[in-house]
């Protein structure tokens, strides 16, 4: 059996989407064609998302998603957190390298979770809530890498050497298969101590981590 669903909220979220994968706005004229409504439905949703803060019109009346969606994503990081720590674990334990699952925000790219291998005398420090610009680290450069492959299923790893730190290099393969969400899976480790299999397992962390969050 179907569960019944609210056909305005339905909407509510399409307008929304529709908003996200718009660089420009949409006019309520666009959006009424796109959504197959009367313009009086449009201006509806848009009068309900603007109370929320979840959508803004400009003075030349085009509908741009609103800062409101923000406060809501930030809310998103803890749960991605608790989705991918078990991976996160088991790549920091099996390497013996400080594993980190990295989101983009923007420009920049950001870690939003960091677990330390519990049995190396010597680590890599990294902390959540690091912020750099995405073409500096491997984190954010394996992103780079899969928006440039057209986000095929199959992820590469992408290494980096002392950018991440002195005396350190990075290892990370982006989440692939995920909509709405760019981000990677990666290590940071001492540069002396990579080991040869470092490339495909992050790529096999990554790919835990996607399907946790499907």
């Amino acid at each position: 059996m179907t569960a019944e669903t609210s056909q305005t909220l339905d909407r509510g979220v399409r307008v929304l989407k529709l908003l996200a994968d718009s660089e420009r706005g949409l006019t309520v004229t666009e959006l009424a064609g796109r959504l197959s409504v009367n313009r009086t439905v449009v201006y509806r949703l848009l009068a309900t998302l603007e109370q929320h803060g979840l959508v803004r019109r400009d003075i030349g009346g085009r509908a741009r998603v609103g800062l409101g969606v923000l406060r809501l994503a930030h809310r998103v990081h803890p749960l991605l957190r608790e989705a991918a720590l078990p991976a996160l674990r088991s790549l920091a334990e099996d390497l013996g390298a400080t594993a980190h699952l990295t989101l983009v925000d923007g420009s920049e790219a950001l870690a939003v979770a960091v677990v330390e291998p519990s049995w190396t005398d010597f680590h890599v420090a990294y902390r959540t809530g690091l912020r750099h610009p995405l073409d500096e680290s491997a984190a954010g450069r394996a992103i780079l890498a899969a928006r440039g492959n057209g986000h095929r299923p199959e992820p590469g790893f992408v290494i980096t050497r002392a950018e991440e730190q002195s005396g350190a290099c990075g290892a990370a393969a982006a989440l692939v298969g995920l909509s709405g969400i760019e981000g990677s899976v990666g290590v940071v480790m001492l540069s002396g101590l990579v080991p040869e299999r470092v490339g495909p397992r992050v790529v096999e962390a990554a790919t835990e981590v996607a399907d946790a969050l499907r």
